[in-house]
């Protein structure tokens, strides 16, 4: 076992592509969650002179480093593909583990972990791919359509180093490696011939320096770029250009995460006059050299390593998501109030699919997320994005991105509205409780329950579970290995032991006693053992008949549930539903990934062989 990555040749690549497909997937994404761009979408954009099939992308990260990451990205809608940062110094032992997304995430290291020539290698299969995947999945073809966006750090020493050098003219000029790699999977998919590939991956780039960088250092970076490379350039700058009373009140007072920002992240990074300077140099500069420049916020935030995920001698964590996302946006406000809409900004800090529309209406574009796919639903969830957005947009009545900032705003000058908008919901976001920090990860076993005076011996759970599970009982005969008689107890309550024991939620362990000692029991696993273990069994069986009937609109979670219950009281019971199979919810919305139709049919034939029809 190793955890370095092991980068595959581009027609391995495809074969693997070619057969998901016949199975309905490609790299685990269903067919469903492709996104097939249209002439009607309203959210499309224009960056450097190009068409964006979507606003959105994912950050330079850890999903952005593979071939296969890129591509699975693409399928789900990115279409500003930021590429995992790249360094002279590409030989790095990585901390490990270094992402911890529980809830906010941060993270210790962010290195590239390919050296140089692996990474050009990675973009140009993912380049090639996206593009014979835009032909095989019948898209529009007459444009890209989309954009891998560069990223180089960490400072000019490093990037005039040959390696970086080389790195830039490939990226440039891919036409050698190109054509070599198509004629590969020529022998696979001919009409690949057909398909207009560009030999120049990549005119844009994004700065990402270190937290620290001296602002002459960034300055004389950024005008390299533009000056010498004569390319698009965007520098990335740092949540702490705030200032430390401002962050620190929204951060940890009204927001309520203990993040521990030190002083010394203040001191080392950018400042806010300097930051203005900066901007000013750049953009004369790009003006000058007919190029594009903007600016991007932000980066993740440094602060103190208080997690024991991370190994100890790293000092310092850094922090992006959700709780990152109200201090960037009044960032934007404090930028856009001072500079107006004069330069361009593009967004990446704790976007998803609730507050995009929000996001774009302040003309913060692209948007780039990292922190919000490293959970459950992964690339996944960017369908849900532009499917919401596309939802709002046509509610509104907007054809355009542009349209949508003049709606929110109710004015007709597209400047005013941008800074309307973005003063409006840099406010409104800070009293939005869902970027408040939840006790719900905290230790902390009281619930709303009245205390009296034996409540010492009432679990906790038993009041945080929605079914008011027997939860002691089944853990009880479970530790005593009597298994029947745990799912016994567990059927009481909960015609779902299957379901529920993959896809609970199980907020139950967030009041589990044994907290106060160490971590909680894991009762939905519990469940779950016990459904598997004991779940073939003959329990319950209907010995009564009270000769009345009941009829249940719909064979969903809560009418499977009403039959179960109303046959073993002695009803005799019909389920109407109008599609082929039972389960609702169960079987439209809970992606396979984390429950198992096995799971599904085990709790439903249950219910039928009670005798309900």
């Amino acid at each position: 076992m190793s955890d370095k990555f092991s980068p595959i040749g581009i027609k391995k690549l495809f074969n693997i592509v070619l057969e998901n497909q016949k199975q309905g997937h490609i790299f685990g994404i269903p067919s469903e969650l492709f996104f097939k761009p249209a002439q009607t979408d309203r959210f499309a954009m224009t960056r450097h002179g190009n068409k964006l099939e979507s606003p959105i992308g994912v950050a330079a990260g850890p999903h952005s480093q593979m071939a296969q990451n890129i591509i699975s990205a693409w399928l789900c809608g990115a279409r500003y593909l930021e590429l995992k940062t790249i360094q002279t110094l590409d030989e790095l032992d990585v901390s490990k583990p270094c992402i911890d997304m529980q809830d906010e995430g941060y993270n210790c290291e962010w290195s590239q972990e390919l050296k140089i020539h692996e990474s050009f290698d990675e973009y140009l299969n993912a380049w090639i791919m996206i593009h014979v995947l835009k032909h095989k999945l019948t898209h529009d073809v007459s444009s890209t359509g989309m954009m891998f966006n560069m990223s180089v750090g960490y400072n000019m020493e490093g990037i005039l180093k040959p390696n970086v050098q080389w790195f830039f003219e490939k990226m440039k000029n891919c036409k050698a490696e190109k054509d070599q790699k198509v004629e590969e999977l020529a022998e696979i998919y001919p009409m690949i011939r057909e398909i207009k590939i560009p030999d120049c991956i990549s005119d844009n780039i994004t700065l990402s320096t270190m937290h620290g960088c001296p602002p002459e250092e960034i300055e004389k970076i950024g005008l390299y770029l533009i000056r010498e490379k004569k390319i698009n350039t965007t520098i990335k700058l740092n949540p702490t250009l705030l200032g430390a009373e401002k962050l620190r009140k929204i951060l940890n007072t009204t927001l309520g995460f203990k993040t521990n920002v030190p002083d010394l992240a203040f001191e080392h990074d950018l400042k806010y006059p300097d930051a203005l300077k900066i901007i000013a140099s750049l953009d004369k500069a790009a003006k000058e050299n007919n190029v594009f420049f903007g600016i991007k916020l932000t980066n993740t935030l440094e602060s103190v390593n208080i997690k024991n995920v991370f190994p100890e001698n790293e000092k310092m964590m850094y922090m992006s998501g959700r709780a990152l996302h109200p201090v960037s946006i009044n960032l934007a406000k404090k930028l856009r109030t001072e500079l107006g809409n004069s330069i361009d900004i593009s967004f990446s800090a704790g976007a998803d699919c609730f507050n995009i529309s929000d996001v774009l209406s302040c003309d913060l574009r692209p948007i780039t997320v990292c922190s919000d796919i490293l959970k459950p639903g992964g690339y996944g969830r960017l369908f849900q994005y532009l499917e919401i957005l596309n939802k709002e947009m046509e509610m509104l009545d907007c054809n355009s991105i542009e349209t949508l900032a003049l709606k929110k705003a109710g004015i007709s000058q597209f400047d005013e509205a941008v800074l309307k908008n973005t003063t409006n919901y840099a406010s409104v976001v800070l009293e939005n409780s869902a970027f408040h920090k939840n006790p719900f990860f905290e230790p902390n076993i009281k619930t709303k329950t009245k205390l009296n005076a034996f409540d010492c011996i009432h679990a906790p759970c038993v009041d945080t579970c929605p079914t008011n599970q027997d939860i002691p009982d089944y853990l009880f005969h479970t530790a005593n290995k009597d298994f029947d008689k745990a799912f016994e107890t567990i059927l009481l309550k909960n015609p779902f032991p299957n379901v529920l024991g993959m896809a609970c939620d199980h907020l139950c362990q967030t009041k589990c006693t044994r907290t106060n000692y160490d971590s909680s029991i894991l009762i939905r696993e519990v469940k779950r053992f016990i459904s598997e273990t004991a779940g073939n069994s003959d329990l319950p069986k209907s010995t009564t008949n009270n000769g009345l009937q009941a009829a249940i609109i719909g064979g969903g979670p809560s009418g499977l549930s009403c039959a179960y219950y109303l046959k073993l009281a002695g009803f005799e019971v019909n389920v109407y539903e109008t599609k082929d199979i039972p389960g609702g919810m169960i079987s439209d919305a809970i992606p396979s990934f984390r429950l198992s139709e096995k799971s599904i049919r085990k709790d439903i034939d249950r219910i039928v062989s009670l005798g309900v029809k």
